[in-house]
């Protein structure tokens, strides 16, 4: 894994504390998915499962 991964909830870079994705992790996301746009796509919108699905909360009125 590397060390320019995101640092949630704030969306820094554990390797250098830009913002998520930072220079260096998109140079490199770039090269490693060069030829898949699709699987860099999914591999992104994987990141924001987690987040989404914890932010949501429900509704004490729904009971």
């Amino acid at each position: 894994m590397s060390t320019h991964g995101p640092v949630l909830p704030v969306w820094s870079c554990g390797g250098c504390d830009l913002p998520w994705p930072c220079p260096d992790r998109r140079r490199k996301l770039r090269a490693e998915y060069a030829d898949a746009p699709v699987s860099l796509a999914l591999h992104l919108g994987s990141y924001l499962v987690h987040p989404t699905a914890t932010s949501l909360s429900r509704p004490d009125d729904l009971g």
